[in-house]
């Protein structure tokens, strides 16, 4: 374990072949989405027509990485029926896939056969974690790096085995 955790950004940046993320919380409360989550709980959605309104930062970064040659594959574990804040990111996903991301969903009832870690995670070409650390109210608790070969193994391992089971985001409706 490393106790100097990298920026995202320069996480993604050293990536060469393939960045795989999974989210496996039904709720969070992450300081900067407080605000849009809020408005989307108010009737707000994006136009997908409007990019100029919706892309942001974040979406340049993957668009920039993708088209470095890195696939970048999103999977997000839920329980059903999803609650609100899975709501929220599936309304919004499609910004996701406008940048190149790959994204899957998994009904919490079809993972019981998998072993998963403890927590969310991104895995950067198939050797390096970054763990995602969450309180119980959802907030951030940080986020820590491994490069130790069995836990980059789980983590690859456990994505694939949900990437396979999980349905692609344009055939998993939210109603």
């Amino acid at each position: 374990m490393q106790s100097n955790v990298p920026t995202f950004d320069e996480l993604i940046l050293g990536c060469t072949r393939s960045a795989v993320h999974l989210e496996m919380r039904d709720s969070y409360a992450v300081d900067y989405e407080a605000g849009p989550f809020a408005a989307w709980k108010s009737g707000f959605r994006h136009d997908p027509a409007d990019r100029a309104s919706w892309w942001r930062p974040w979406l340049d970064l993957m668009s920039e990485t993708v088209a470095r040659g890195v696939v970048v594959r999103r999977a997000r574990l839920v329980s059903e029926p999803v609650s609100e804040y899975i709501q929220y990111e599936h309304s919004g996903t499609f910004t996701n896939i406008a940048a190149g991301e790959q994204v899957r969903w998994l009904p919490r009832r079809r993972a019981s056969g998998i072993a998963l870690p403890g927590n969310d995670f991104w895995l950067f070409d198939e050797q390096l974690v970054r763990w995602n650390h969450f309180a119980g109210d959802g907030s951030s608790m940080g986020g820590e790096i491994s490069d130790d070969p069995a836990a980059a193994k789980l983590c690859a391992e456990a994505f694939e085995a949900v990437w396979t089971r999980a349905i692609p985001h344009d055939q998993y409706p939210i109603h």
